[in-house]
């Protein structure tokens, strides 16, 4: 069972293999390629064009004598560690095969398919034998069945499995983990570096603005009589509010005299964060029933955060910069508040938990998928998987098996069955942030061994995706105290820091559910911004690259962000006029001067765009993002306790089983709030892990 250093399994479908093949398959032909008349004399260089997930795929192929002897990806816009395997090994298994009918790789569907139609428009322009090629379609066969034993088995390849693994391995436990799709990180890899956790010396250093102490006032005036909190339905949570007042009392003790926005210390709590969670996450759904988030999951995530994030620092963090570095705090879209701390992005994060596994013996395999757990009598005892090419794997695991392998936004259908929340606002075939392989696997297989589930009614829609592929890119903004969200006519027409479902539900009452985000740069210590540079980069490309690929307008002045409006870009052209957003500019500066936004309530006002200056400033300008709500989290899933062991439908605990991330539910209730994601999958990764090894 042989990895190469990404740990992509080798092989028959192996990347080693496939290269070795590609570079001599020009001597041969399988099953009479370019046996034809027709084809045989071709020689030369042909390019063809298919369609990829990002985009068109273009591709060239060498033809000597009628047989392919290589295919190059000359353009592709695909998210690379997303598709790297498909990028190498569908041109080489072309070669290998003289076909463009192959299996697709997983996780990578349509950039697989983009290739191999590529390829076969490039056969065409080649005038070779298309009846040759599609005689020898391939299609990989099983290999013998195979039998693994191991200590601990971790289901899937994120972030949650990785923290369980390497913490199970650390603790004396054989890991062995494996992942459905072709590379590992699963959304993860997809995700920013946004990660909440309650850090009383960051907020030493940082001044609680007038916005701020407004919305702790707030706090401190609400009663636990007060039917809106619905303590009546979720009576435990009363505590936290109480305890929550009493610490704005103290802070405001220990502080007086100081002043917000000057040396009026942050302010933050383990209560005020599960107060968050709670309100955050309290909602109604469409059968008048209720949901609120699991009081002792919320506090083991706002306790363990900070500690998680440290312990994520050492794994990560220095593998990537050499040093234990964290920024100051910021607020994500919809976290409510300034607790979200920055640190190593995806691919890398992914990148240095795999060296991290590999230092303490984590064996891991890619492409191979968990179809089934395995049962010794009431307890779970490894499970059966199977790989790429449907070779079945019984693997035996002694201390038991952690799932830990994400939600089903990838599978809109299954969102839609259980739905009630978003109503028609969702579809069978609504885009999602989500990688692919994100079906529901895990769910399923925990039901079939009698767990039992909750918030699977819920899943939370990103607001600020992009229109076209749903996913997190092709746009341009900043903190969420920051952003300014405006419609078709260049009106703002919700608070830019409320949640993230409230952000949807205003977004999609909108024209086609269409919204902009005007842009102008990152604010300064002042909080106003003077300009956003051309070629500045945003969190998946520059400026630039989104203005010539035709996803952003951008303006000098606002007459020509205004003008250049009326072209289309992700597929709309709403034509804003320069009056309207300067309108809207200057209302949202006089805001922001106030520290009192009178029309939403946005708590926490920053951001204000200094128009002057921005037009008065060569090489800065602004720009506007067009954006539309897509599916991103998943709510529910299996009912887990603070030890992240599963229950079943009377509440017992299954024994051997552990569950971790995306896959459970309880912890976010209706809503999770922007920057708890990645909290809380390595926060209960880690404790899935001691968890299954003490067994």
């Amino acid at each position: 069972m042989a990895l190469d250093r990404r740990g992509f399994l080798k092989g028959a479908l192996g990347l080693g293999a496939l290269a070795a093949a590609g570079a001599t398959a020009g001597g041969c032909a399988p099953n009479g390629a370019g046996d034809a008349d027709a084809g045989a004399a071709v020689n030369g260089t042909f390019e063809g064009v298919g369609q990829g997930m990002q985009g068109d795929i273009k591709v060239s192929i060498d033809v000597s004598s009628g047989i392919i002897t290589n295919v190059d990806v000359v353009e592709a816009k695909e998210t690379p560690h997303v598709a790297e395997v498909a990028l190498e090994r569908i041109p080489a298994q072309i070669v290998e095969r003289q076909t463009t009918t192959l299996d697709t790789v997983t996780g990578a569907t349509l950039c697989s398919m983009g290739l191999m139609a590529a390829a076969e428009d490039a056969a065409k322009n080649a005038g070779l034998d298309m009846g040759a090629l599609k005689k020898n379609a391939y299609t990989a066969s099983p290999g013998p069945d195979e039998t693994w034993d191991t200590d601990v088995l971790v289901i899937g390849g994120g972030g949650a499995a990785w923290s369980a693994a390497i913490t199970a391995a650390e603790a004396g436990s054989q890991v062995t983990l494996i992942e459905k799709g072709s590379v590992f990180g699963g959304n993860t890899m997809m995700a920013g570096a946004a990660f909440n956790a309650v850090d009383p010396d960051a907020q030493a250093i940082m001044r609680l603005s007038a916005a701020q102490k407004g919305t702790l006032d707030g706090y401190l005036a609400l009663s636990t009589d007060d039917p809106a909190l619905k303590f009546d339905q979720f009576p435990e949570w009363k505590e936290v509010l109480v305890a929550l007042q009493d610490e704005i009392r103290a802070y405001y003790a220990a502080n007086e005299g100081k002043t917000p926005g000057v040396d009026l210390p942050g302010f933050d709590s383990v209560s005020l964060h599960m107060w968050h969670i709670y309100v955050g996450g309290l909602r109604e759904l469409s059968d008048g029933t209720w949901i609120a988030s699991n009081i002792d999951l919320a506090r083991t995530l706002a306790e363990n955060a900070l500690g998680t994030f440290e312990w994520m620092d050492a794994q990560s963090m220095e593998c990537v910069y050499g040093s234990k570095a964290t920024e100051g705090l910021y607020t994500v879209l919809g976290a409510m508040w300034p607790r979200t701390h920055t640190f190593v992005e995806g691919k890398d994060r992914i990148t240095c938990l795999r060296e991290a596994a590999e230092k303490v013996g984590v064996s891991s395999y890619a492409e191979t998928a968990a179809k089934q757990l395995v049962m010794d009598g009431n307890a779970v005892a490894g499970a059966v998987a199977e790989r790429s090419d449907g070779t079945k794997i019984t693997i035996n695991a002694a201390q038991g098996v952690v799932l830990a392998c994400g939600g089903y936004c990838a599978n809109p259908a299954m969102v839609k069955e259980y739905d009630k929340y978003w109503g028609d606002d969702l579809s069978d075939t609504t885009l999602t942030t989500n990688m692919g392989t994100n079906e529901g696997d895990g769910i399923v297989m925990a039901q079939e061994v009698g767990a039992a589930t909750t918030g699977l009614e819920v899943a939370q829609m990103m607001p600020s995706s992009s229109p076209v592929k749903g996913t997190m890119t092709d746009g341009v903004w900043g903190d969420a105290s920051e952003q300014i969200w405006i419609d078709g006519a260049g009106n703002r027409f919700v608070d830019e820091y409320a949640e993230r479902d409230v952000l949807a539900k205003a977004s999609l009452k909108l024209e086609g559910g269409i919204f902009y985000i005007l842009y102008a740069g990152v604010a300064g210590e002042d909080g106003w911004v003077k300009g956003a540079e051309y070629e500045s980069m945003a969190p998946s490309g520059s400026i630039k690259d989104f203005v010539e690929s035709g996803q952003v307008w951008y303006g000098e002045t606002l007459e020509e962000l205004a003008e250049a409006s009326k072209s289309p870009a992700a597929g709309v052209a709403p034509g804003f006029s320069a009056d309207a957003l300067r309108a809207t500019i200057e209302t949202y500066n006089r805001y922001f001067e106030n520290q009192k936004d009178d029309d939403f309530g946005k708590e926490v006002i920053s951001g204000a765009v200094d128009i002057e200056a921005v037009e008065g400033t060569q090489g800065v300008g602004f720009v506007i993002s067009p954006r539309r709500a897509s599916l991103h989290h998943t709510m529910g899933g299996v009912v887990i306790d603070a030890k992240a062991r599963v229950l079943d439908e009377q509440g017992q605990v299954i024994e051997g089983l552990f569950a971790a991330g995306e896959v459970t539910g309880g912890v976010h209730a209706g809503n999770r709030l922007g920057g708890n994601a990645i909290a809380d999958i390595f926060t209960f990764g880690q404790i899935a892990g001691r968890g299954v090894s003490a067994r």
